[in-house]
C-alpha cells in the first residue's frame, strides 16, 4: 500500500497520521488551544523517526480542508507546503465533515450528522449515509442550531464539536461521538475505502487553499 501522511487541524485537535506500506496506521494527537503550530511539525518528525521513513518516500498527503478553524486550517496548509517543498507528493484535500463521518464507516445503514461549532447560533453541518461506503445526503452548509435540531431522528448518529450547544432533549434521540473521535486516521480510512469519491479533491502544493467559511457567510446564510 501507499505511504500516506494525513493532517487534521480543523478544530482544537492537532492530529497527524502515517500509513506504512503494510497498511498499518500510526497517529500522534493532541487537543487544546493553539496546539497546531507547536505540534504539527513535531508529530511529523516523530512519526518519521519511529517508523523509519523520509518525506520523499511519502506518496500521498491528505489534509482536512474545511470547514473549521481558520487558524488551524491555515497552519496545516502552510506547514504541508513547507514540509513537502520540491517533492512530487500527491496532494489531496479532504472534506472535513466527511472525515469526521468516516469514523463511523462500520455502522451500516446509518445516518450521520457531522458538525463543527461555528459560534453564535450556527454550526457547520453535513449529513451522510453509510451504505456501500459513505454518501452525502445534504450539502455542506452553515445552519442554525434550532433548524438542525428539528432534523434529528431516533437512531441517527452525530459526531463533531459543539454538541453541548444543542438542546439536551433533542440530543437524546441520537448517538453522540464527541471530539475524541476526530482524527487524521479517519482521513486515511476514508481514502482507502473510496479514493475516487466526491470527498476528495486532488490539488497541488501551490494551489492548496482551505475551504474556510467566513463570518460574513455565517451571518448571511439562509435560515
Amino acid at each position: 500500500m501507499s505511504k500516506i501522511l494525513a493532517y487534521e487541524t480543523s478544530t482544537d485537535i492537532c492530529s497527524v497520521a502515517f500509513q506504512n506500506q503494510d497498511g498499518k496506521i500510526f497517529e500522534k494527537r493532541i487537543q487544546g488551544r493553539s496546539v497546531h503550530s507547536d505540534h504539527l511539525f513535531l508529530f511529523t518528525q516523530e512519526l518519521m523517526e519511529e517508523h523509519g521513513f523520509s518525506i520523499d518516500q511519502v506518496q500521498t498527503v491528505l489534509v482536512s480542508n474545511g470547514p473549521g478553524s481558520y487558524t488551524g486550517l491555515r497552519i496545516a496548509a502552510s506547514a504541508i507546503k513547507g514540509i513537502f517543498f520540491q517533492s512530487n507528493v500527491e496532494v489531496v484535500a479532504v472534506n472535513t465533515l466527511a472525515g469526521f463521518a468516516a469514523n463511523l464507516l462500520d455502522h451500516k445503514e446509518q445516518i450521520i450528522h457531522s458538525i463543527i461549532d461555528a459560534r453564535r447560533v450556527h454550526v457547520y453541518h453535513q449529513a451522510f449515509e453509510v451504505a456501500d461506503g459513505l454518501k452525502s445526503i445534504s450539502e455542506l452548509a452553515v445552519r442554525e442550531i434550532t433548524a438542525l435540531e428539528e432534523d434529528l431522528q431516533p437512531g441517527q448518529k452525530m459526531i463533531g464539536t459543539g454538541l453541548n450547544r444543542i438542546n439536551p432533549e433533542k440530543l437524546k434521540k441520537v448517538e453522540l461521538c464527541d471530539s475524541d473521535h476526530i482524527s487524521a486516521t479517519n482521513l486515511i480510512r476514508l481514502f482507502n475505502y473510496q479514493p475516487g469519491s466526491e470527498f476528495f479533491e486532488k490539488t497541488t502544493l501551490e494551489e492548496l487553499d482551505p475551504n474556510y467559511i467566513t463570518s460574513s457567510q455565517v451571518n448571511n446564510s439562509a435560515v
